[in-house]
């Protein structure tokens, strides 16, 4: 059998389709939605697997025909036919490549990403709110939609924290190499002297995970109700609608404070925590792999300083894979295709060189 990871994928969709014409499912709402999100998270991947056996099945049966034809006219056309579909089969083996090499990252469409500022005062906030407006530009160029789950301002319009949602095809594919430090050297607004500044800015990038995949307990998490800060430390809202959630287990804490209602805040602060677990579960699995991998590039470590913007000299380094851009004002508006084609290439050349290694 040819991709077993990918087949077993397929095996637990036909699973699910079976359990959503059961009575006992379709009566719970609960599981009935549960399978249904799962169900459609895996179609992406088992649609294609499906019609690549069904592809190989045609295959075998058109090469039986070719042998057994005695007519020249017709074994030609079937020889044609054969053709046909072996060049069909190539670029979807091709593909299903990709998408093992990818594991689920091409099958996830949801993330969660948080920028904050680092180092360098104000100057910091404002290059956080720089990089904000980055990703949300080139979420709109691809029809991604993305959603505030909190936002924090700093005084001269700045960002302290932002946490935001994306959903699209592809989108935590494309974005899952974002994670680390970003640095900037540029002269601050409020520099007088005109000198040149470091500053910094981190940034996450989290899968947003399923209640399937993280189920959170009522017991395991402490939820604390406040007031809503603004800049400066002054109050802007009069009610506790700011919601911190505790997750007793594991010691992650969840601030949501975007919305004026409690109930909307607690159910963001609920998608933000259950997917720092996963991003904890999914660190943890990796660093048990990391002696086997040839690179890190996805380790989504935010210390790491993984990329500089330099404006004197209106460039862009990923310092993960040595590529330099000279086209910053570019990048800043949203056009990162370059970067993120480059990234992508990097870790499947990097995934590739490993399974060689692991076969030898």
């Amino acid at each position: 059998m040819m991709f077993p990871a990918l087949q077993s994928q397929l095996a637990r969709f036909e699973e699910l389709e079976h359990e959503l014409q059961d009575p006992d499912v379709l009566a719970d709402s609960n599981r009935l939605r549960a399978i249904q999100r799962e169900h459609g998270e895996l179609s992406r991947v088992a649609l294609r697997v499906r019609e690549f056996n069904r592809v190989l099945d045609e295959m075998e049966t058109a090469r039986m025909m070719v042998d057994e034809e005695t007519d020249d006219d017709a074994k030609s056309y079937l020889e044609s036919e054969l053709d046909s579909l072996v060049a069909t089969h190539e670029q979807q083996k091709e593909e299903l490549e990709e998408l093992l090499l990818s594991g689920d990252t091409l099958s996830r469409g949801g993330l969660i990403m948080e920028i904050r500022q680092g180092t360098g005062g104000e100057e910091a906030a404002l290059f956080a709110r720089d990089l904000f407006d980055m990703y949300t530009r080139f979420v709109e160029k691809r029809g991604w939609k993305y959603e505030i789950l909190d936002f924090q301002p700093a005084e001269m319009g700045g960002i302290r924290e932002v946490v935001f949602s994306v959903t699209g095809d592809e989108a935590f594919h494309q974005l899952q190499f974002e994670s680390g430090g970003h640095r900037v050297q540029r002269v601050p607004e409020t520099e007088a002297q005109g000198r040149i500044h470091t500053s910094a800015a981190t940034v996450a990038v989290l899968p947003e995970a399923t209640d399937v995949e993280v189920d959170l307990k009522d017991e395991d998490i402490q939820m604390d109700t406040m007031r809503a800060g603004g800049p400066g430390g002054q109050k802007v809202n009069k009610t506790e609608s700011a919601v911190r959630l505790t997750h007793l287990p594991t010691g992650v804490v969840v601030k949501c404070q975007d919305e004026k209602s409690q109930h909307k805040n607690k159910a963001k602060a609920m998608r933000v925590l259950r997917s720092r677990i996963f991003e904890m579960m999914q660190h943890k699995a990796q660093q048990e792999r990391a002696s086997q991998r040839r690179t890190l590039i996805g380790s989504g470590d935010r210390s790491e300083r993984i990329r500089t913007y330099n404006y004197p000299q209106a460039r862009v380094t990923d310092h993960r894979i040595g590529l330099t851009i000279y086209k910053l004002d570019d990048f800043m508006q949203g056009n990162l295709d370059e970067m993120i084609k480059s990234l992508l290439k990097f870790d499947r050349d990097e995934r590739l060189k490993d399974e060689g290694g692991g076969n030898n």
